[in-house]
């Protein structure tokens, strides 16, 4: 069975002669990133041999990628991780977890569904279909409450919403 595969970032760059790669890492650091052992680029495995965070960047040597032309066919190409490999603590959820969730008000009125996040430069947005389309950017206290298990989310809606 195939591991079930999460969208963790994308090679920007190469980064020396020797074929690594810079990653733009869509995880919560470059830092977290680093600790991947293996990442999938379109469909094939690549063992990580070693990565260090750059800045908000990732510079890693994967195995199989030994020249700067063979990094230079991974630039801009989604790096992928197992979705088995991701340490998650006690509360802690994936951002596509919430896709599918029942999104209801403070009140518990029924919005709709989460149907996906939206990166526009000024942050993560949630993207709710229901008798209308409604976004609620993720920073800002307006997410309240995400209960990934049980399927639902909260959110603090503007006035006229």
């Amino acid at each position: 069975m195939e591991p079930e595969l999460i969208e963790t970032g994308r090679i920007v760059n190469t980064h020396g002669l020797k074929g690594e790669v810079k990653i733009e890492p869509w995880a919560d650091s470059a830092e977290a990133f680093c600790s991947f052992e293996r990442l999938f680029v379109e469909g094939a495995e690549h063992k990580v041999e070693c990565a260090r965070a750059q800045k908000r960047f990732v510079i890693a040597k994967l195995a199989g990628v030994d020249s700067i032309e063979d990094a230079e066919k991974l630039r801009n190409r989604v790096v992928y991780v197992p979705r088995e490999d991701i340490e998650l603590k006690d509360g802690e959820f994936l951002m596509s977890d919430l896709i599918g969730c029942e999104a209801v008000d403070e009140s518990g009125a029924v919005l709709g569904r989460v149907t996906d996040i939206l990166t526009p430069p000024g942050g993560e947005v949630l993207e709710i279909r229901g008798e209308r389309e409604i976004l609620v950017p993720l920073n800002g206290g307006f997410l309240l409450d995400a209960d990934v298990e049980a399927g639902r989310v909260t959110v603090r809606l503007l006035e006229g919403m």
